[in-house]
């Protein structure tokens, strides 16, 4: 690497740390942000909502890889711009395109970075964090606020299929309105256990059921229906979720090749599922948000320089939040098959590289 392309990245560097940093910390507690405080007001342990917390990194620092190297060449550019010291290595001979070979180097580091991050580090935070969402249901039921106004009932997971449904969770961690319903694969519900109170036995996954009543079924039609007074329900694996998605995870998460079976399927049984399909898209496109940043960054750098401009550090936090407000809205409407899948997660790399064309043949032109 020749050292002017050093010098480019010397500058750009420190302010990628520290950008990546803050992204980060913002992503984090924009994720959790309606579910931190009401956890630690209502008594949740506060040990295991740091790990909670220590769970979202990963999902953050995949995302806002991206996001960090735009913000941070913006920011060394242009300080290079202000000091002349572009203006000095034209002058040298140097052209301006040497620009794009560091920033589009560091930039595919940055792309395989990201999506390494996001299909190693990614889905094993994420079973995780279900795994202490759990601990802290199971700890205190009343962190979860079932019962109070415009909140939906809390519906658990185990490993044998079983969704089980709390309708509210009374003072002391009791239990009310419980249904479980063991699920069968494309079939109606082999059975169904509906009780008045439970409560979770300490230390363990035994769910005490008081009042309640125990229905089979065969081809949708009940077979046995028994009633009881007390009883236990061993559960096996109970994943709880404080999003609603009753504990499962969200397409994204899944590792590639699961979510490229998923689709696979979905797609020989013609099974309309944009959700899926968006994810999958996803897999490749935000990754590669790197590199259309990253061109975005040089070459709004070259027609800042060429027109006499200055991009502050207000115009690249107005265009970092740019980027991930549009990302926002294209992934919401993919999701609901509002716009084609490959568009909803393509579109906002493509506007970015559009624009940057857009840029240079403006600054072609003076």
């Amino acid at each position: 690497m020749k050292r002017f392309e050093r010098y480019v990245l010397e500058e750009i560097l420190p302010p990628l740390v520290g950008a990546l940093v803050v992204v980060i910390v913002l992503l984090v507690l924009a994720a959790l942000e309606d579910a931190i405080a009401p956890l630690l007001a209502k008594g949740a342990n506060p040990l295991l909502v740091a790990r909670l917390l220590a769970l979202n990194v990963p999902e953050a620092v995949a995302r806002a890889l991206p996001i960090a190297l735009m913000f941070a060449t913006l920011q060394g550019l242009s300080r290079l711009a202000a000091d002349s010291e572009i203006k000095a290595a034209l002058s040298a001979g140097i052209p301006a395109s040497r620009l794009f070979r560091p920033v589009l180097a560091l930039a595919a580091g940055v792309t395989v970075l990201s999506f390494v991050v996001a299909e190693t580090l990614v889905p094993r935070a994420k079973v995780q964090a279900q795994t202490v969402q759990r601990e802290i249901v199971f700890d205190n039921p009343r962190v979860i606020g079932l019962g109070e106004p415009g909140k939906d009932s809390l519906v658990l997971r185990d490993a044998l299929n079983r969704a089980i449904s709390v309708g509210s969770v009374a003072a002391g961690g009791e239990l009310r309105d419980l249904r479980i319903v063991t699920m069968q694969i494309g079939q109606p519900p082999r059975e169904v256990i509906t009780a008045r109170t439970g409560r979770l036995k300490p230390g363990s996954n035994i769910l005490e059921l008081e009042n309640g009543q125990r229905i089979t079924y065969q081809d949708t039609r009940p077979v046995t229906v028994l009633t009881f007074e007390k009883g236990t329900l061993p559960v096996q694996d109970v994943q709880a979720s404080f999003e609603d998605n009753g504990g499962q995870l969200k397409p994204i998460y899944l590792p590639l090749p699961d979510l490229l079976a998923r689709t696979q399927t979905y797609r020989a049984q013609n099974i309309r599922a944009p959700a899926e399909f968006t994810a999958l898209h996803r897999k490749f496109a935000e990754p590669l948000a790197a590199l259309a940043l990253a061109f975005f960054a040089v070459s709004l750098a070259v027609y800042t320089f060429r027109s006499g401009l200055n991009v502050g550090l207000v115009w690249a936090l107005l265009l970092s939040f740019a980027y991930y407000a549009t990302w926002s809205v294209f992934r919401v409407m993919g999701e609901n098959g509002a716009v084609p899948p490959l568009l909803a997660a393509y579109a906002p790399d493509l506007i970015a590289v559009f624009a940057g064309l857009v840029l240079l043949r403006m600054a072609g032109r003076r």
